[in-house]
């Protein structure tokens, strides 16, 4: 999945004419605190509410030299991924698209990052949830499929986290079957430590909720 595939429809640039007022009306509306700031088909950058909020008349135009506008941005052929990652590492809740000629195409928001990662997740799918933890060096993505695909089963999504200097791994798979029994006692006997598993919907959508809860404090919604 690319950025062009998933910009928003309901984001309406700024001009730089625009006062600053009337930009944290449609922050608002919007539930985001960046909006781009765009002049013909060209960038400005993004406009911080916080930036707006330190003006001395809400009413003077966005585009003076007076507010800092972050030049954050992504090309319409990145990855998905790459959008995350941006929108993580530099808090931002909005993130322009650019073509390859630089020209303005659209924006992104947190929640069109939030729905492409259900996607890549397979949220939408039925399905148990299984987390392991193993060191790094014993890490082996095709051992941890085979052993999942020896039950009847298959890996529908896999993420990898880490600890800041940790040599273990946390493991997260999600898988085809919601009866995990079988899975769990292979891997136990491939000594895996299983931290955590979720066999039934409702704790599937109690982890669900709870990594989008802490998705959105990341990004300071």
């Amino acid at each position: 999945m690319r950025a062009k595939d998933i910009l928003s429809k309901s984001v309406i640039p700024l001009k730089p004419t625009d006062p600053g007022s009337l930009a944290l009306n449609w922050m608002e509306e919007l539930s985001v605190t960046h909006l781009p700031v765009v002049q013909g088909e060209k960038l400005l950058g993004l406009v911080k509410n916080s930036d707006i909020y330190s003006m001395d008349d809400p009413d003077e135009p966005i585009g003076t030299d007076k507010l800092p506008l972050n030049r954050s941005c992504v090309y319409a052929d990145q990855h998905f991924f790459e959008v995350l990652q941006m929108a993580a590492t530099e808090h931002l809740t909005v993130i322009p698209v650019l073509d390859q000629n630089e020209n303005y195409m659209g924006t992104i928001t947190h929640w069109e990052t939030i729905l492409s990662m259900a996607n890549y997740t397979s949220v939408k799918q039925p399905g148990g949830i299984l987390v392991l933890e193993v060191s790094t060096q014993e890490y082996a993505l095709s051992e941890i499929a085979r052993i999942v695909e020896a039950n009847d089963a298959k890996v529908l999504s896999v993420s990898v986290s880490s600890p800041p200097e940790s040599t273990r791994l946390e493991v997260t798979l999600k898988v085809s079957v919601m009866d995990l029994s079988s899975i769990i006692q292979t891997f136990g006997r491939y000594d895996y430590i299983i931290k955590a598993s979720f066999a039934n919907e409702s704790q599937y959508d109690s982890m669900l909720s709870e990594r989008y809860e802490s998705l959105m404090k990341y990004l300071d919604i």
